[in-house]
């Protein structure tokens, strides 16, 4: 496969794996042709394991290549990488002020964002849109950095991070179309809404790559960028939500495994 994806452009990669990640999103969101309802436990171990593969393709993917390519520019290493993540996190929060969304499992008295009289189905959906924003962008800056020549950043570590960003998806795609499919929507319009979720990813992918390919300089802030905005949805919404009906062990256990799989492939491939 890295031969195949090396024949084509940074931004056609960047589209192609993003393409792939939103995939699994509607795979996963597909499930609810087949379930109606999903045990709380296996959804906290799907969200924890979702959380596992964020914080690990954080450092191994983002960060520790943004503090490699500070030091080959002559930058002070870690101002970069500190400035990136802080940023990354500033625009997450200032996202989640601003637009309406709700979190799974909350009620409707618990809207986030401006007021609006949307229907929860579109609330529901764009909470997950949210997390979706930092990890297309995280994959398209991963595929510019290897077009710019860096060399801590490598072709089959763009697509061990698709790869794990793909993964951590279709648990993402199946918490939002299956809690519509008991909220009372059919299961078209609960899968129409999940696979809804991921779209964004393909455009923050091409805008990530297009950005790093023009502005080769901001390389090292767009990568630790990327982390901060992912770091931002795992404390902010993953963990909490995967811990907040009392599975507190599975959910944990769930984030170790997803650590785990994608520092796998990440050292694996990378």
């Amino acid at each position: 496969m890295i031969e195949w994806i090396a024949g084509y452009s940074p931004v056609q990669q960047a589209l192609i794996g993003t393409l792939f990640t939103y995939a699994v999103t509607a795979l996963g969101a597909s499930m609810v042709f087949f379930f109606k309802v999903i045990s709380k436990k296996v959804l906290d171990g799907m969200l924890g394991f979702a959380a596992g593969v964020m914080i690990a393709a954080s450092f191994w993917s983002l960060l520790a290549p943004s503090i490699d390519m500070s030091e080959q520019m002559g930058l002070i290493p870690w101002v970069p990488p500190v400035l990136g993540f802080l940023a990354g996190g500033v625009f997450l929060r200032l996202v989640d002020k601003i637009l309406p969304h709700l979190h799974l499992n909350a009620p409707m008295t618990e809207v986030e964002g401006v007021k609006t009289s949307w229907h929860k189905s579109i609330l529901l959906t764009l909470a997950i849109t949210l997390h979706n924003i930092p990890e297309g962008l995280a994959v398209g800056v991963a595929f510019g950095a290897v077009a710019a020549g860096i060399p801590s950043a490598s072709l089959a570590g763009a697509v061990a991070l698709a790869l794990g960003i793909g993964i951590q998806n279709f648990p993402e795609g199946a918490a939002v179309s299956i809690p519509l499919r008991r909220e009372g929507l059919s299961r078209t319009k609960s899968f129409l809404y999940g696979q809804a979720s991921g779209v964004v990813e393909p455009i923050a992918g091409v805008l990530g790559a297009l950005l790093v390919l023009v502005m080769q300089p901001v390389l090292p802030y767009a990568l630790s960028f990327a982390a901060g905005a992912m770091i931002f949805v795992v404390v902010e919404e993953a963990i909490p939500e995967s811990q907040s009906s009392g599975n507190t062990d599975i959910a944990t256990m769930g984030a170790m495994i997803g650590f785990a799989v994608m520092m796998t492939l990440d050292v694996a491939l990378g």
